[in-house]
């Protein structure tokens, strides 16, 4: 899988104009926000509700396209796809971790993490190689046959975590991962996203917590639709 294009960015907004419709009224959830995220980089995004933060993670996930701008990704220009070749930069780049975990309560440990290799047409064989390479790598080989509900919050965040990891992707997106779990447990999964940082690995974290966002090497603040400062 590419990481990155030529010159080490993951991922680049280019004045990004984000409008949304309700009835009659226009609400403007970005407003000319211009960011480079590079490769290998581990960013969080902070900032109060309706600041622009989860509408920046919709569109670095291609679950969204800007009103207005410019959004590359590993150096393809990915604003005006449509929704199938959107659905195939997901698949080919991009990894998702959400609050939620989303994974489906009624197939094991191993078929949730083969989720995205089974969509992406791999071999039954490999795919599972996969999910217990991947299973060992956030700890949970000896679960591999247990479904989610015989799990705990932190063991079922490291099931999405896995998942997520299956495709080898260039951005892992992470939208409040330790929103369901307690201070320690918390911590636990915040370790785990830095030591595959330290691998590695891009990703972009929508956090409401400071103190969580101190894990990452890069804080982006917003308010407004607009970038108000970036940290490092």
């Amino acid at each position: 899988m590419i990481s990155s294009n030529s010159n080490g960015i993951a991922a680049q907004l280019i004045d990004v104009h984000k409008v949304y419709r309700m009835g009659t009224q226009e609400v403007k959830a970005l407003a000319g926000v211009s960011i480079e995220f590079e490769a290998g980089s581990f960013w969080a995004i902070l900032g109060p509700s309706g600041s622009g933060k989860s509408t920046i993670l919709n569109l670095l996930g291609c679950l969204d396209r800007p009103t207005k701008g410019r959004y590359l990704l590993t150096g393809q220009d990915v604003s005006t796809l449509d929704d199938d070749q959107l659905s195939d930069m997901r698949l080919g780049y991009l990894g998702f971790i959400f609050q939620s975990f989303n994974l489906i309560l009624q197939s094991t440990v191993s078929e949730n993490i083969q989720l995205p290799l089974y969509y992406m047409g791999w071999d039954p064989l490999k795919s599972e190689d996969r999910a217990m390479e991947l299973a060992k790598r956030v700890g949970l080989e000896e679960r591999m046959n247990h479904r989610p509900m015989e799990l705990s919050g932190g063991q079922q965040q490291r099931v999405a975590i896995a998942r997520a990891l299956a495709n080898d992707p260039a951005i892992l997106l992470a939208d409040e991962p330790t929103g369901n779990l307690d201070s320690a447990t918390g911590n636990e999964i915040m370790n785990l996203l830095l030591e595959l940082n330290r691998q590695g690995k891009t990703i972009i974290m929508v956090t409401h917590e400071p103190e969580l966002a101190e894990f990452a090497s890069h804080r982006l603040f917003m308010r407004d639709g607009l970038i108000e400062r970036i940290e490092s």
